[in-house]
C-alpha cells in the first residue's frame, strides 16, 4: 500500500527544507545576519550540544499498538479505510543509531535549530500479528528546534529503509506480508531533554509503515501502526 518513490521524496524534502537555511561558518568574511546574531547573543549552553560534525550514538525503543490505514494513500489516488478483517499488529521497534549533526545552530526565531542525519539498525519484535520480527536498515533526517539555553528541544524526523521479516503470506496466512524482503518508513516528532552536553533523553510519537511494494505474487497488505517511543543519546 505505498509508493516507495513518494516516501523517499517526502523524507528527502524534509531534510532539504531543514538544510535550506545558511549554516554558520567561522571562516566567512561577510557578516551575514545569522553570524551577527550569533556574535551578539548571550552565551548559549546549547552551542556545546548542537554543533557541526558532532556524532552521537542513540538507542530508541517504541511501542506501536495502534493500527491505522496508510496515511499517504491519497497520493496514490486512493482513500481507503482500513478493512475490519485486517489483522491487528503490535510492533516493538528497538533501534540503534549513529547521529551526525550537519550544521551549527541557526535560523530565525522559533525555527532556530540544527539538522542531524541518522543511520540506523533496527530490530522490531512483533508480539501481535502474523509475523514475529522485522529487521532493517534505515536512514533519515531529524530537525531540532533549539532555543538559547533551553534544555528541552522539540524535533521532527523521518526515515526510510528496507529489511526482512518472516512473511506468513506464502504460508497461507490471510492478509499478512507476501514476502520476506520488505520496505519501511517512519515519521514522527517529540521532545529531547539535554541532561548535559554529552547525554540526553527523548520522548516522542511515531508512525511506522512496512510493506513489500507489490514485489511478490501475494497482494501487498501493509502494516501501518503508531505509538510512543523513548530514546537515549550519547555524544562522543
Amino acid at each position: 500500500m505505498m509508493s516507495f518513490r513518494i516516501l523517499t521524496v517526502i523524507t528527502l524534502s524534509l531534510a532539504g527544507l531543514a538544510l535550506s537555511r545558511p549554516a554558520f561558518s567561522a571562516e566567512t568574511t561577510d557578516q551575514k545576519p545569522e553570524a551577527v546574531s550569533a556574535a551578539t547573543e548571550p552565551d548559549d549552553y546549547n552551542r556545546k550540544i548542537y554543533y557541526k560534525n558532532k556524532l552521537e550514538f542513540a538507542f530508541d525503543a517504541g511501542y506501536f499498538p495502534y493500527n491505522t490505514k496508510f496515511i499517504f494513500d491519497m497520493f496514490e489516488g486512493q482513500n481507503w479505510e482500513r478493512p475490519s478483517f485486517f489483522p491487528d499488529y503490535t510492533l516493538v521497534p528497538l533501534t540503534l543509531s549513529l547521529r551526525w549533526h550537519l550544521d551549527d545552530l541557526g535560523g530565525p526565531w522559533f525555527l532556530r535549530g540544527n539538522t542531524d542525519v541518522t543511520f540506523s539498525g533496527n530490530y522490531t519484535v512483533i508480539p501481535q500479528g502474523p509475523e514475529s520480527y522485522f529487521v532493517s536498515f534505515m536512514t533519515g533526517a531529524r530537525y531540532n528546534f533549539v532555543q538559547p539555553n533551553w534544555r528541552i528541544a522539540p524535533y521532527i524526523e523521518g526515515r526510510v529503509g528496507c529489511g526482512f521479516t518472516d512473511a506468513q503470506g506464502p504460508k497461507g496466512v490471510p492478509y499478512s506480508q507476501g514476502q520476506d524482503f520488505t520496505f519501511t518508513f517512519s515519521m514522527g516528532g517529540g521532545l529531547r531533554y539535554n541532561i548535559d552536553p554529552r547525554y540526553s533523553v527523548s520522548l516522542g510519537y511515531t508512525y511506522m509503515h512496512i510493506s513489500n511494494l507489490y514485489l511478490s505474487d501475494a497482494y501487498n497488505y501493509g502494516v501501518n501502526v503508531h505509538g510512543p517511543n523513548i530514546g537515549l543519546n550519547v555524544g562522543f
